[in-house]
């Protein structure tokens, strides 16, 4: 028992300092640069917000959107300021809406999906459908409002252009005296997987016909997704059914009963992976009752959570730029990161390749980029997505200084083309020295043992042996191409 209860509590340590690993922390700045930086990206933020709201114009990806949005309320956070359940800055407009749209908080992983469903029964798990929120009002069966998302409060009045979306009933036979629903206006697709193409700018693209002032012809290639009936039937399933016969079916067809968190990951990678008529960002989860509509709020309901599909890129801040001279003299540059997860790898580290390349980046320490998985699980930048306010210049290695017959000694700034060197001398292309890499010459190095190519030839099994991190096994590799034999010196050659 004793032995269990020690391999528990090591067990528990071990994951809590791995949690603690991949957690973001606030940045080591002084207190005046992170209102400086913080203020920065608020304003940006805002700039995106009133491009895709109000002129349909989507700048950024919606991944790399939540990412940057999530980050301000990390700074937020660390300053001491800020409302983490704060919308983006949305045009309100005129219009109220007759019962207020509610968010979603989105959760992490598994085991927040675990967590949330915890004590709560009767769930339904639906696609998170990637369009345009809109109230719908029916009265006496007759379609009289049709309200934009806004700020959730109150928003603009979509009623003509809605008017001409043939996937919106205008009347509704044997419908209850007043009908509000909530739902999703989306690009209609045929036969899209998401874990193949993506999102394809259709949320923009339903933005955008909705913005302009003349009807659009895209307006005919749009559907509705209901995801909500305030103060509607009390159950899901009646929910689902009656909005069915009002002419509302896609909900009932997409719509699944799960008990568990198996449950809800099966119709995730389902949706995922399978073709479906609407683009899709993740699943929504449903408690079977919400409560009456005179207690919605403009902030993320407690009743319904996303949980958002593996992300694709995201952003990560550049700590640290690490430049690596090779054997011929060729640079490149590597971004150490603050730590991301994407799919089920850590990512710490990005290759940007050449040192032209990063000049035309300009990726500095305190920067934001775009990380992405290529064949494999690599790590590959995609772009520069966030410039620090205050950017500090690097010194940098002169490409002009460094060649293919450059550095065959240590001198001042070739110690990194002189490891390189003895790495290829070492290694199987070379003279196949077992157990010698990277980390041995860097040890010899360090004890002042080799300056230059050669010097290891003339190394005596004492010196080696005095070396840290120089293992037996590379003693042995050393002292049998080495000039020694036994306890004489005999030079090669």
């Amino acid at each position: 028992m004793q032995k269990y209860r020690a391999w528990l509590v090591l067990a528990l340590w071990w994951a809590m300092c791995c949690a603690a690993a991949g957690a973001e922390t606030c940045p080591a700045w002084r207190q005046e640069r992170l209102s400086l930086e913080m203020t920065a990206l608020e304003q940006q933020l805002t700039r995106w917000d009133v491009a895709y709201y109000q002129q349909g114009q989507g700048l950024i990806d919606d991944e790399l959107y939540d990412s940057l949005r999530q980050k301000l309320r990390l700074w937020q956070s660390c300053a001491g300021s800020g409302d983490g359940d704060a919308l983006p800055a949305l045009p309100v407009g005129k219009t109220p809406h007759p019962v207020a749209h509610t968010g979603l908080r989105k959760l992490a992983d598994r085991q927040a999906v675990v967590q949330w469903m915890r004590g709560r029964d009767a769930l339904w798990v639906q696609p998170k459908v990637d369009g345009v929120a809109v109230t719908l009002v029916y009265q006496r069966g007759t379609l009289i409002g049709a309200i934009s998302r806004g700020d959730g409060k109150q928003g603009e009045d979509w009623l003509e252009k809605v008017k001409s979306i043939p996937a919106v009933p205008s009347s509704l036979p044997d419908a209850p005296e007043r009908v509000v629903l909530q739902g999703e206006l989306f690009l209609i697709m045929t036969d899209h997987q998401q874990n193949l193409t993506g999102g394809v700018n259709a949320r923009s693209r339903v933005a955008g016909a909705l913005l302009r002032q003349r009807p659009s012809p895209l307006l005919a290639q749009i559907g509705l997704f209901v995801w909500g009936w305030p103060d509607g039937p009390a159950t899901m399933a009646e929910r689902l059914r009656q909005l069915a016969t009002l002419g509302f079916p896609l909900a009932q067809a997409y719509t699944r009963s799960v008990n568990d968190v198996d449950g809800v990951e099966h119709w995730r990678s389902h949706w995922h992976q399978n073709p479906l008529p609407f683009v899709t960002d993740g699943v929504v989860i449903h408690q079977d009752s919400p409560p009456q509509g005179r207690y919605w709020r403009n902030k993320p309901a407690e009743w319904a959570v996303a949980w958002k599909y593996p992300a694709v890129q995201q952003v990560a801040r550049v700590n640290k730029v690490i430049f690596r001279i090779g054997r011929t003299g060729k640079i490149a540059v590597v971004l150490a990161l603050d730590p991301i997860r994407l799919d089920d790898k850590w990512v710490r580290r990005v290759n940007v390749g050449s040192l032209p390349l990063w000049q035309q980046l300009n990726a500095l320490p305190g920067d934001h980029v775009a990380i992405s998985l290529q064949g494999h699980g690599i790590p590959y930048l995609r772009d520069v997505v966030w410039r620090a306010v205050e950017r500090q210049p690097l010194t940098v290695p002169d490409a002009n200084r460094y060649h293919a017959l450059s550095c065959f000694e240590l001198q001042p700034g070739c110690r990194q083309q002189l490891i390189a060197r003895l790495v290829w001398l070492s290694g199987a292309q070379g003279l196949n020295l077992r157990g010698v890499n990277e980390a041995s010459w860097q040890a010899l190095i360090e004890q002042s043992l080799v300056k230059n190519l050669v010097d290891w030839l003339t190394l005596t099994p004492q010196q080696l042996m005095a070396v840290p991190g120089i293992g037996h096994n590379v003693h042995k590799t050393f002292i049998n191409n080495s000039g020694w034999r036994g306890n004489g010196l005999l030079r090669a050659g």
